[in-house]
């Protein structure tokens, strides 16, 4: 018994078969649109450098204001020299009024203060503990040499936490004053830069301009 296949002719559609149109993009409308972005572009840099350099101005003249008001003055040459120090002279009896010399001064200040009580901090002198010592020996009735004997060492650990907290309030200050004209220092740089990519879209921006005039399509 034989099977019979009709084969049927498969419609193809007429949209097919047509060739899609080409999108034709002219050379001048590609020119305008490389010309407008670079403006665009030009001016996003030109700005961000205004603001950069606004903010690197900002940050020297804070600086330098609030340093001069405190009236910092490094010392002579034979008191630095002396201090171990001889890499200050340089600075020998100017006043700190930028960044680089407050930092500078920061660092006399912590070559001092590792003087004062054996290189301890502030925070690990117990002034406390020993005026503490000094009651507690009140109490316990013990002899007046005892008490003064006690008393000695909670007054000279007292006067070296101020000595201390005074010192590294100052060196704090310092350091403040100089990451700020740090800061200052690398807006200026980045200006810089912002200010060169605008000049470089801007002749980029020239060029596309000269071409667009020659190009006819």
């Amino acid at each position: 018994m034989s099977v019979m296949t009709e084969v049927r002719p498969v419609a193809v559609s007429p949209e097919r078969t047509e060739p899609k149109a080409a999108v034709k993009l002219r050379r001048r409308t590609i020119d305008k649109v490389l010309i407008g972005s670079g403006v665009a572009v030009a001016v996003v840099f030109a700005a961000a450098g205004g603001l950069l350099t606004w903010g690197s101005n900002f940050a020297e003249d804070y600086v330098h204001d609030e340093l001069s008001s405190q009236h910092v003055v490094f010392p002579d040459a034979d008191s630095l020299r002396e201090d171990g120090r001889a890499d200050l002279v340089k600075y020998a009896e100017e006043p700190v009024t930028t960044g680089t010399q407050a930092e500078a001064y920061a660092s006399l200040i912590g070559t001092h203060m590792e003087g004062i009580a054996d290189g301890q901090t502030y925070a690990e002198i117990d002034d406390r503990g020993a005026a503490q010592a000094v009651t507690d020996a009140q109490n316990a009735g013990a002899s007046q040499e005892e008490i003064a004997r006690l008393q000695a060492t909670a007054n000279q650990l007292k006067g070296q936490r101020d000595s201390l907290f005074k010192g590294e309030t100052l060196r704090g200050l310092l350091l403040t004053s100089f990451a700020w004209a740090t800061v200052g220092t690398v807006a200026g740089y980045a200006a810089w830069v912002a200010f060169a990519g605008a000049i470089v879209m801007i002749a980029l921006v020239i060029a596309g301009i000269f071409h667009l005039v020659r190009t006819e399509h």
